[in-house]
């Protein structure tokens, strides 16, 4: 199994022919090294409904029939739009066929801006847990840090986290360092930062900041085998 960073908060699963993206910003992502129209993924994860992870979501779900999940709220918005659908709600999980995905908490807001000022709410941010192949990603998507992330390690031993570090909109470098340990992560790698001057942050030093060996930073397009 191949797991790549891709920028912000992009990341691509590779799993026995199934291609995943989480949160495909692909499109304005001056950190990413996707274009969007050469992306064929089977399935989109969306952890909440902000233009920084929703992106080219819908674009790509139609072009490609892909089968998109999220939060229920979300999910609903997205198929008014035609997109194929699956909602879920937070501590619920469900058996695909690529494998299994249960959402998780996050603290963050949500909601899409539309162009008469105006605030569509899109149901409660998440993080996501994915396990196949006998091992677990987690992606936290944007939030910050809670004391119930420790719940989360000692209920779903994680292989491989992904974790904001950007600060002002999630977790800075040292909330998110405490979260690596509450989670008990076997690797740890920082996503949401440098994208926007708000969120610029140094990467090493978040991951100086873990035990050795558990931090790794990965540049746009760098794979981890799993």
């Amino acid at each position: 199994m191949k797991v790549s960073y891709h920028g912000h908060s992009v990341v691509k699963i590779e799993s026995k022919g199934k291609t995943i993206l989480i949160d495909p910003f692909i499109t304005g992502n001056g950190l990413t090294d996707l274009k969007a129209d050469e992306q064929k993924p089977d399935v989109i994860i969306v952890t909440h409904g902000h233009g920084d992870h929703l992106g080219d979501t819908i674009e790509l779900a139609k072009r490609n029939d892909s089968l998109v999940i999220a939060n229920f709220e979300l999910a609903t918005y997205l198929g008014w739009q035609g997109v194929n659908a699956h909602g879920m709600s937070i501590g619920g999980g469900y058996d695909f066929d690529f494998g299994r995905v249960k959402l998780t908490p996050a603290f963050h807001g949500t909601g899409l801006e539309t162009e008469n000022n105006e605030i569509i709410y899109l149901g409660m941010p998440a993080g996501v847990l994915i396990t196949l192949e006998g091992k677990t990603i987690y992606h936290a998507g944007d939030t910050g840090l809670f004391s119930d992330m420790k719940l989360i390690g000692d209920r779903h031993p994680i292989d491989l986290a992904f974790l904001p570090i950007g600060d002002n909109f999630t977790m800075g470098p040292d909330d998110a360092s405490y979260a690596a340990k509450l989670l008990g992560a076997k690797k740890v790698v920082p996503i949401h930062f440098n994208t926007f001057p708000p969120i610029k942050q140094d990467p090493h030093k978040f991951t100086s900041m873990l035990e050795n060996g558990v931090g790794q930073v990965l540049e746009a397009g760098e794979i981890i085998e799993l």
